[in-house]
């Protein structure tokens, strides 16, 4: 039998009796990070890098329970031992190393090779066998370098401020918004934040991640305080 199978609850250790970023309900799940589609509601226990666990007791509650471990920390249940190591995608984001009898698997979780400053860089890791996500694996995928990109959008802001106009980015309110927040020229004006975004904000900084000030959206805001200003908010809020 395969160390890591995959059933109907997802990445599966038999021998450790342990889910990996599993979407139903199970005993124990090790989270690679923070974002919806990988921790999950319902899960009798978590184990998830240090950064990751504010941010998931933010969205899943409070009262969630909660282990959590050092990158290259190591953690044994049945024989089988557990480590985290950055994947560089969000704050507190790792690959999972999974080792048995001199076997070693990883599963990569989301990942990126682009430093964020936001996010530990992604650390390759050494194994037989490498389950890897690939949101962006189709060769048609090509990005521009990350630096470009941001000369490019803080000139963009640069010119609507200078026409009067108010700037809109949209990010999810984990990681995309802040790695916007990182990239932009706090000097050119005022940033605002949607609530999503300034709440997660909010856990991040308590972590001691360095992001520029910003000021939260409420409806006391009259139209014409956005004006040369930047608005960062959640895809779903465009428009409203």
């Amino acid at each position: 039998m395969n160390l890591l199978v995959f059933n109907d609850r997802g990445i599966y250790c038999p021998v450790a009796d342990v889910y990996i970023d599993p979407w139903k309900p199970v005993d124990k799940a090790l989270i690679t990070h923070a974002h919806a589609d990988h921790a999950r509601p319902g899960h009798a226990a978590y184990l998830c890098h240090k950064d990751t666990a504010p941010v998931m007791r933010y969205r899943l509650g409070d009262d969630i329970r909660v282990q959590t471990v050092e990158y290259g920390e190591r953690i044994k249940q049945n024989g089988v031992i557990f480590s985290f190591y950055p994947a560089g995608h969000i704050p507190g984001s790792a690959q999972i190393r999974v080792e048995y009898k001199g076997e070693i698997w990883v599963v990569s979780g989301d990942y990126k090779l682009g430093e964020d400053g936001i996010s530990a860089p992604f650390e390759p890791v050494r194994c037989h066998h490498f389950i890897t996500e690939s949101t962006f694996g189709l060769p048609v995928y090509t990005w521009d370098d990350q630096q470009q990109v941001f000369e490019e959008i803080n000139a963009w802001w640069r010119q609507n401020q200078n026409e009067g106009r108010v700037s809109i980015l949209a990010g999810y309110s984990l990681g995309k918004a802040q790695r916007i927040l990182k990239g932009l020229n706090p000097s050119t004006g005022k940033i605002f934040t949607h609530g999503a975004v300034e709440n997660t904000n909010e856990v991040l900084r308590k972590q001691g991640i360095s992001l520029p000030d910003t000021i939260l959206v409420t409806p006391e805001h009259k139209k014409g305080d956005f004006t040369g200003a930047l608005v960062v908010c959640p895809p779903s809020a465009i428009g409203t």
